[in-house]
C-alpha cells in the first residue's frame, strides 16, 4: 500500500510537471525562439542528467547493434517532437499543447501494431478515432485563428512523432537505464540540432535572458521538465503497473488548462471542452485495455 500511494505521488509530480511546462514555454519563446529553446532546454537537462548518472553510477554501455535505434530516438523524439511542440505552443496555447499532446498514448496504438507487431483490438481502433476527432474538433473549432490551427497542426506533429519514439524505446533491452537512454538520445539531438542553431544565437536579445523569468523558465525546462520529471515518471512505474499508472498522465492536460487560465488569460470554450473530452476517452479506452 505504502509503495502504491509513493509511486501515485510520484507520477502525480511528474504528469504536473509536464502540465506546467506549456505555461513555462509560452511565457519563454517569446523571448527565446523554439529551435533555439529546445537547444539550450536540453544543453541544460543533459548536464542535470550527467550529473545524476555520475552519481548513480550509471552503467554507459550501449550495445553497437542499438546504436542506430538511440539515433532513431534522438532524432524523432528529442529532436522533431519537442521542436514542434514548443512550436505548437508559441502559436497556440498552453491549453491546447497540454490537450493534444495527450493524444500521444492513443497514437501509439498505430505504431505498435505496425512496429511490435501488437494486437489491434476493437477498443483501440475506437480510442484512435475518438482522439483524432478530439483533435479535430479542438484544431478546426470556427472562433481560433489560422495561427492557432496553425500551431494544432505542428502539436498533432509532435504527438505522432513523440508515440512513435515511444514504441521505438520498447525495442532497446529492459535492464537498459532509462537515464543512460534519455542522456545519449538527447546528446544525439542536440548534435543534430547544433549547425541550425548556433548561426541563430545571435538573434537572441541576451540581457533579456538575465530576467528571472527567463532563466527560471529554461531551468524549470532543463532541470526539472526533462530531467526530473522523466526520473518521477519512471521511478512511479516501476511501483505500479504500466496501465494502472497510464491514468496519471491525464494530470498533464488538467494542469496545462489550469495554469493556461490561471496565468495567462487563456479562455476554455465548450467546443475545446468536447474535444478534450473525446481525447481523455479514447486516452482511457488504451490505458484500460487488456489485450
Amino acid at each position: 500500500m505504502k509503495n502504491t500511494l509513493l509511486g501515485s505521488l510520484f507520477l502525480i509530480l511528474a504528469s504536473s510537471i509536464w502540465g506546467g511546462m506549456y505555461v513555462v514555454v509560452k511565457v519563454v519563446v517569446a523571448v527565446i525562439p523554439p529551435l533555439e529553446l529546445v537547444w539550450l532546454r536540453y544543453l541544460v537537462a543533459i548536464v542535470a542528467l550527467l550529473i545524476v548518472g555520475l552519481i548513480t553510477r550509471q552503467n554507459w554501455r550501449i550495445e553497437k547493434r542499438y546504436f542506430s535505434l538511440i539515433i532513431a530516438i534522438g532524432i524523432i523524439g528529442n529532436a522533431i517532437s519537442i521542436v514542434t511542440q514548443e512550436t505548437g505552443t508559441m502559436l497556440s496555447s498552453a491549453q491546447m499543447g497540454a490537450i493534444i499532446t495527450s493524444s500521444t498514448p492513443a497514437f501509439m496504438v498505430i505504431f505498435a501494431r505496425l512496429i511490435l507487431k501488437e494486437r489491434l483490438t476493437l477498443k483501440k481502433i475506437l480510442s484512435v478515432c475518438l482522439a483524432t476527432i478530439g483533435v479535430f474538433l479542438i484544431v478546426r473549432v470556427g472562433h481560433i485563428d489560422v495561427s492557432s490551427k496553425l500551431g494544432g497542426i505542428w502539436l498533432m506533429t509532435a504527438a505522432l512523432t513523440w508515440a512513435l519514439m515511444s514504441v521505438l524505446v520498447k525495442r532497446l533491452p529492459s535492464d537498459y537505464s532509462q537515464i543512460v537512454v534519455t542522456t545519449y538520445s538527447i546528446l544525439v539531438a542536440l548534435i543534430v540540432l547544433t549547425p541550425f542553431v548556433l548561426p541563430r544565437l545571435h538573434a537572441i536579445n541576451i540581457p533579456q535572458l538575465s530576467h528571472p523569468t527567463i532563466w527560471g523558465g529554461l531551468l524549470y525546462l532543463g532541470v526539472i521538465s526533462t530531467a526530473g520529471g522523466f526520473l518521477l515518471w519512471n521511478r512511479g512505474l516501476q511501483m505500479l503497473n504500466a496501465s494502472s499508472g497510464g491514468i496519471f498522465f491525464f494530470f498533464q492536460p488538467v494542469v496545462g488548462t489550469l495554469l493556461g487560465w490561471l496565468f495567462l488569460g487563456e479562455t476554455i470554450g465548450v467546443m475545446f471542452w468536447i474535444g478534450s473530452i473525446l481525447i481523455l476517452i479514447g486516452v482511457l479506452f488504451v490505458i484500460k485495455t487488456k489485450d
